[in-house]
């Protein structure tokens, strides 16, 4: 609506108001708006030059990616747009590559409404039932406000995919016998499977026939086969709405705020697994080179590589033209996200099958660089990954100052990471709270894209990238180093920004790689640097066995006689 249209309605609105109590309601429902912010990312070719350096990786892990795979350029917008022509450019530093635009994404604001129509939980108010709902049942209205049900019907959607389940069934039934209790109930079974890191066997069941949601969930709960139900939620990836590319400066001033050059004459994260649970990745980048360690497709799909799950493998381990924060490690690259309209986005049952493949295959770090709501399964899941030792970092999430905890940063399992920018300043859309870890650079970042390309992007799904990395630099400082300690010596040594002590913008402040690595008393069992003409990257295994064998000793970082100078009061409880 144009300023022109807007005052000539108001105008009308006020006059009404004058003739009658009716409408003096409606001047102060016309006075009430909501302005949404929307980030932008954009995506540029750096010049930079950083010495290369090349990892090692036993010629016997093979990736499970075949060399013909390809990337798919799409763009996907909600409107009508003009997406300028970039001419053509290239330095003596870069070799020629023609610079084009990148997918397109809706903003990863979850819920899909603003502050005002949230209630105190942080749902959306006048929403139908995520999932389809009860047709018949009134929505929750927005007490006070006078809007009624204005929100549209499309966000319904957003928390959870339309008439899904994810149920814990009996782990004795047979695929045969897990269709027959889908039929029993007019339910069609998509999938199900025993999932060893919580000891339990889920299903994926889809309402086929249009019967209200709410109904066919309490029936479906009450069959003794049945241990419990809920949505399949949606998630989301981190990171912001791209705008054209354009040329710019290619520094990685990443790389000086973290002091991750004086990082790396210590550790470069050799020997450390990091599952990258995220959309595809361009395994045959320069960048990527001899660092994809494996490869699973969670979601069974054809797609090829995707710009944000290479842009997050690149933070982290990036060699060639760039620098990622632990350029050595060694990545499981778990494809979780994809869509066939060129966004990405996942469900509950795929990141639980992520996370099971990463707890099953070796993995020491798993990087989570998406967001969505507190999911039971999930967290079921998240605290079995826990118990086993492993790192869990996650994005804080990109829906601004007033979004409520998304998880699965919020989980206290999980690190959380928000994004600063190249002045220290909280990026915009970055989340807070009081379960904020760590603040990293999330924005203007240059990262590796599909084909071979650069980018330059934003959001706090590369922050928590760039903490994963750091994280690979302790663990190969010290391999038996365990999670809480990990986390402390992260608190610790991070560089205090904003208002003294931890807040709910920075946590305890900016990563210090270099003085978290510093902080790290060496191990010497951990084979830092391996011998003259042997590999650097040894048998995954044979070192978890290692750490399951030490872990049980490994004292704490925090003691009584050592704890950071915040006082208690400014923790979070969660923590």
């Amino acid at each position: 609506m144009t300023g022109k249209s807007e005052s000539k309605s108001e105008s009308r609105v006020r006059t009404g108001a004058y003739a009658s109590p009716v409408g003096a309601a409606l001047l102060i429902a016309a006075c009430l708006g909501v302005e949404v912010a929307q980030a932008q990312a954009i995506m540029r070719t750096p010049t930079i030059s950083v010495p290369t350096r090349t990892p090692t990786i036993s010629p016997s892990i093979a990736s499970r990616v075949g060399p013909t795979v390809s990337a798919r350029a799409v763009s996907v917008d909600r409107g009508p747009r003009t997406i300028a022509t970039i001419p053509h450019t290239t330095t003596s530093r870069l070799r020629p590559t023609a610079v084009q635009p990148y997918a397109r994404y809706s903003p990863n604001l979850y819920p899909a409404c603003t502050a005002p129509y949230r209630d105190a939980a942080g749902e959306c108010l006048a929403q139908p039932n995520a999932g389809g709902g009860d047709p018949g049942k009134p929505v929750k209205k927005s007490a006070g406000k006078g809007r009624g049900n204005v929100t549209p019907v499309v966000a319904a959607n957003l928390r959870s995919f339309a008439n899904e389940f994810v149920a814990e069934i009996d782990g004795t039934m047979s695929p045969g016998d897990a269709d027959a209790l889908a039929r029993r109930h007019g339910l069609t079974r998509i999938s199900s499977e025993s999932f060893p890191l919580i000891g339990a066997t889920f299903g994926l069941f889809r309402i086929t026939d249009g019967r209200p949601y709410e109904t066919v969930r309490r029936e479906f709960a009450t069959d003794g086969s049945v241990r419990s139900v809920q949505p399949n939620f949606r998630y989301v990836l981190q990171d912001q709405k791209s705008t054209p590319p354009s040329e710019g400066d290619p520094a990685q001033y990443a790389l000086t705020k973290l002091r991750l050059p004086q990082a790396h004459t210590l550790a470069h994260g050799a020997n450390v697994t990091v599952a990258v649970i995220d959309s595809g990745i361009d395994t045959r980048h320069p960048e990527l080179a001899n660092s994809i360690a494996d490869n699973f497709d969670a979601l069974g799909s054809a797609e090829g590589p995707h710009v944000h799950g290479t842009g997050i493998a690149g933070a982290i381990v990036a060699h060639d033209r760039l620098m990622g924060s632990a350029p050595e490690a060694r990545i499981i690259a778990i494809r979780a996200f994809g869509g066939t309209n060129g966004g990405a986005e996942s469900s509950s049952y795929i990141i639980l099958r992520s996370l099971n493949y990463a707890a099953e295959h070796g993995a020491q770090i798993v990087n989570m660089s998406f967001a969505g709501p507190k999911d039971a399964v999930i967290e079921r899941a998240i605290a079995a990954t826990a118990a086993r030792g492993l790192v869990l970092i996650a994005a804080a999430g990109n829906a601004g100052a007033k979004s409520p905890p998304l998880y699965p940063a919020a989980n206290p399992n999980v690190i959380a990471v928000s994004a600063t920018d190249q002045k220290d300043r909280l990026f915009t859309a970055s989340n807070r709270g009081n379960y904020i870890a760590v603040a990293a650079p999330g924005v203007d970042i240059f990262l590796p894209a599909p084909d071979g390309k650069y980018q330059m992007t934003s959001g706090t799904s590369f922050s928590a990238a760039y903490v994963s990395g750091v994280a690979a630099l302790l663990l190969e400082r010290n391999y038996a180093l365990k999670p809480e300690a990990l986390r402390m010596t992260l608190a610790k040594t991070a560089r205090d920004l904003g208002s003294p002590g931890r807040d709910e913008l920075f946590g305890d402040g900016q990563a210090d790689a270099f003085a978290a690595v510093m902080a790290v008393p060496a191990d010497s069992a951990t084979p830092v640097a391996a011998a003259s003409g042997t590999t650097k990257r040894e048998d995954a295994a044979k070192r978890r066995d290692e750490l399951n064998s030490r872990a049980i000793e490994q004292p704490s970082l925090s003691s009584a006689d050592d704890k950071p100078t915040v006082s208690q009061a400014d923790r979070p409880a969660t923590r």
